[in-house]
């Protein structure tokens, strides 16, 4: 069962990017979630790309892949959070958090990373929701051409509270852009839980075809918060048999962007956890093919004949039936 897993730079603030990146291959993590920010990659500082060059060659050294993640709360607008949105009524502020994205998917280019992740934003006030579908769409054509033209997935996620909060949302963008290629979804597992009508193993199933990227981490129903491990509701063993079944090849990411106090702590956990949910998944999966291997074994070798061991079946003259040209 081929999985990866990574673990969300917004969740280790408390670190220098360095000694995260050095921290989550200690542990023995495929990948980082990289989220460009004032403390980790800033994207609005001067001399971004041999910043990113130092960083590329220190994910190199590490053996870590890297996906772009681009919800810091306060990078652009130190007053905002999130702010501003691909949905601000201003259009220059849309064109800011634009730019954000163009320099999210150079820095993903840079870096080999293999998808960059966005999401929509909060529907402004007085802003009705045709109008907020318009500027969303409008915005990321732009993103999307750049996308397309650098080889690298534009990861749209579903967010609670967003104009774009589910995934008959995320379809809704793709008619609306036209279904390009480079557009695709991250799938947020915790989000499921939370308010998707279906199971997260069944929204696994569901998105696989658009798949481009995947967090993960515990959420209770109803509650937009992210949650450790064991402390939400979701079972994971089918979540990551689901994910496995659909030949997804990218880093599945933890987030917890509220546990940065216990960021070390918790990313060895993490780990542990989904290590031994996929270790169970294993052996249940190897049990449940001996089970039917052996069952198998025993109808063939009953066939016809009856049970290994029991007398031929004999027609009325004694004989074999097979010697009789009969069916054996």
């Amino acid at each position: 069962m081929t999985l990866r897993f990574g673990y969300g730079t917004n969740g280790l603030t408390d670190l220098r990017l360095d000694d995260a990146l050095t921290l989550l291959a200690d542990l023995g993590y495929d990948g980082v979630g990289l989220t460009l920010d004032h403390m980790h990659l800033d994207p609005m500082a001067p001399d971004l790309t041999a910043r990113t060059r130092r960083v590329g060659r220190r994910l190199e050294q590490l053996g870590l892949g890297v996906t772009i993640e681009t919800g810091a709360r306060y990078v652009l607008d130190p007053r905002r959070k999130h702010g501003p949105s691909l949905l601000d009524p201003d259009p220059d502020q849309r064109a800011a958090r634009v730019r954000l994205l163009l320099r999210a998917i150079q820095v993903a280019a840079d870096l080999g990373a293999h998808a960059v992740h966005c999401f929509s934003g909060i529907t402004p006030d007085g802003t009705s929701e045709d109008l907020a579908w318009k500027r969303l769409a409008d915005a990321l054509i732009p993103v999307v051409d750049a996308a397309t033209g650098a080889g690298i997935p534009l990861a749209v996620e579903p967010e609670p509270g967003h104009l774009l909060s589910c995934l008959d949302d995320f379809h809704r963008l793709r008619t609306d852009l036209g279904a390009p290629d480079a557009l695709g979804l991250t799938l947020d597992i915790g989000h499921c839980q939370c308010l998707e009508p279906a199971s997260p193993a069944d929204c696994v199933t569901a998105a696989a075809p658009w798949l481009r990227h995947v967090q993960i981490e515990d959420m209770r129903r109803g509650v937009h918060e992210h949650l450790p491990f064991g402390d939400g509701e979701i079972d994971f063993p089918p979540v990551l048999d689901a994910l496995a079944a659909t030949g997804y090849q990218g880093l599945t990411v933890v987030e917890l962007p509220r546990h940065s106090h216990a960021g070390p702590q918790l990313a060895e956990q993490s780990l542990s956890f989904l290590h031994t949910a996929l270790t169970a998944l294993t052996a249940q999966t190897a049990h449940t093919a001996h089970t039917a291997h052996t069952a198998q074994t025993a109808h063939t070798a009953r066939g016809p004949r009856g049970p290994v061991g029991a007398p031929a079946a004999r027609g009325s003259s004694g004989a074999p039936a097979a010697e009789q040209g009969g069916i054996p």
